[in-house]
């Protein structure tokens, strides 16, 4: 089984938010590797970055949380796989045409289910609730 994960999950599981506890929580009693791909592992770099831009994170907070992101890659408890990004935009492409009208979905969300599924994903982790709903769309179970 693989289980694929957001960015929304890493920020909380490697950082510290209002959703860290139950991210931390969830990892504790997941014995497996959580995967991701390469565009998950930029977004997550930029948005601690980002973060620490915006003074939302003290100066140099960033580095520490991505410090704790790259020890889980290298014991393997991360996973990051490769996956052809012309065949993720093609599913973001379908995944688009069929649920952004009714559902309002972002890019980035629905390339990170795209992956998902591109990965044959059975679970996704993810904080936002919108993408959550798009993720059970595609029949992705979201355990948290």
């Amino acid at each position: 089984m693989v289980t694929f994960c957001d960015t929304s999950f890493l920020y909380s599981l490697y950082g510290n938010d209002a959703h860290s506890a139950r991210a931390v929580a969830w990892v504790k009693q997941y014995s497996k590797a959580i995967h991701l791909n390469h565009l998950t592992h930029f977004e997550f770099g930029n948005a601690l970055r980002f973060s620490e831009f915006r003074k939302a994170i003290p100066a140099g907070t960033a580095a520490v949380y991505w410090a704790g992101f790259e020890a889980a890659i290298a014991q393997r408890r991360l996973v990051v796989m490769t996956t052809n990004l012309a065949d993720v935009v093609e599913e973001a492409k379908r995944i688009s045409s069929q649920r952004t009208l009714t559902g309002g979905h972002r890019s980035f969300d629905i390339l990170h289910v795209a992956s998902a599924i591109i990965t044959n994903a059975s679970q996704f982790l993810t904080f936002d609730d919108n993408q959550k709903k798009l993720a059970q769309a595609e029949g992705l179970v979201v355990p948290i």
